[in-house]
């Protein structure tokens, strides 16, 4: 009698310790899979692959501001032109063509160009029609954006302030991903020659980022992290209780009672 007693309390042992120690498993493999799936740039890169260096190109609807700077007071009030009652200098929008209406020069198409191209535009054409040579032209971004969506940590629509930004300036700008942001297959929506397009980043490799078209974000670009497949479950009841350290606890629970009934 004894000796069974022993034997069943040994039996039920050996199964509770069994199923402690694959639950234990299990945890201990998802939390080890962790630091590696937040990390980015991951893998060595020859840094002369990279993406070309790529400045923002003006495309039809953008607006930007112009001030023109020269000794000669008269002409520079010409074309510096402030909004009644307010500090801020007057925007140009650029129209289907990519043309500005600027003050005494008409029309000046500065579609395709960037900030530093558009700006010697306009300063060669001062030049050229009323002889400033000494004038300096300086063209900056008005209302140009670019959205952030998914997760991250503040979605939204952020300002382009300077030539060039990346896709990691633009992610840090949105407070970074959540742990939940797939950073292997982060979507950047752009429309090319009129058409969309949809390109997919893999933020942990180094090599594979570098080089995409998308590195360098444009204006009305859409960035999306996707959730990954924990967030995805967590959308479920059944997901979501399959996390929960609760869960497994009650598990481990239900084995034992299981066991005392057993072998009672």
């Amino acid at each position: 009698m004894i000796q069974q007693q022993v034997k069943k309390r040994n039996t039920f042992q050996h199964i509770l310790s069994y199923s402690l120690a694959v639950i234990g498993a299990i945890l201990l493999f998802a939390s080890c899979k962790t630091p590696r799936n937040l990390t980015y740039m991951q893998g060595a890169f020859d840094a002369q692959q990279s993406a070309t260096t790529h400045s923002i190109r003006l495309m039809a609807d953008d607006k930007v501001s112009i001030f023109v700077k020269s000794r000669d007071e008269v002409l520079t009030q010409h074309f510096n032109i402030s909004l009644p009652n307010m500090q801020q200098v007057l925007t140009y929008t650029l129209d289907n063509q990519g043309n500005i209406d600027f003050p005494m020069l008409g029309k000046v198409a500065l579609l395709g160009l960037t900030r530093a191209e558009a700006a010697q535009r306009i300063k060669s054409r001062l030049v050229q029609e009323f002889g400033a040579k000494d004038v300096v032209v300086t063209v900056d971004f008005s209302k140009l954006t670019f959205s952030v969506l998914g997760e991250v940590n503040k979605a939204g629509n952020f300002d382009i302030t300077k030539d060039r930004i990346t896709i990691f300036e633009a992610l840090g700008m949105a407070g970074d991903m959540t742990i939940y942001g797939q950073r292997d297959s982060v979507k950047v929506f752009r429309e090319v020659d009129g058409k969309p397009v949809a390109y997919t980043l893999n933020l942990a490799s180094a090599p594979q980022v570098l080089q995409s078209p998308a590195y360098y974000l444009q204006q009305n670009d859409v960035v999306y992290v996707p959730a990954n497949r924990t967030r995805q479950r967590q959308a479920t009841i059944n997901g979501n209780t399959l996390q929960s350290t609760s869960f497994w606890v009650s598990v481990a629970s239900l084995f034992a009672t299981v066991a005392v009934l057993i072998f009672k």
